[in-house]
């Protein structure tokens, strides 16, 4: 099983913060930033590094929420995931800018966004646990 990072990130009006995917699986759906944690790192470092790159956001504090079960598919292999979910805080919006695997980012209210705007199983329980 491989390890993976989500982060909810909420803006002054407590709207969450959703990348786009870039990339199959799930292109051009809405996701939560971050990624797969690497070897020798761990889920914190991950989701600082992961939000980064995807973003240029620096977080500044981090709560672990939860963890969540996910089949990932790429290049027609399944991958099972334990998604480990947590709050984070940024030190600002000001510079935010797509990298990475990421194509765009929006600002919603979770209890507005549909299960299928979303591209992942996992993604779609973690929303639906935050609304």
């Amino acid at each position: 099983m491989n390890a993976a990072v989500a982060a909810i990130i909420r803006n002054d009006k407590n709207e969450v913060l959703f990348t786009v995917r870039k990339h199959q699986p799930a292109a051009g759906l809405l996701d939560l930033p971050g990624g797969f944690v690497d070897m020798g790192e761990t889920a914190e470092d991950a989701i600082i590094r992961e939000v980064y790159e995807e973003l240029s956001l620096k977080i500044t504090d981090t709560a672990f929420l939860g963890s969540y079960t996910n089949k990932y598919v790429y290049c027609e292999i399944e991958y099972q995931t334990l998604d480990l979910v947590f709050s984070c805080l940024v030190e600002t919006f000001e510079n935010m800018q797509v990298a990475d695997d990421v194509s765009g980012f929006v600002f919603r209210d979770p209890l507005t966004v549909k299960p299928d705007e979303i591209g992942l199983k996992s993604i779609r329980e973690i929303v639906k646990d935050i609304g």
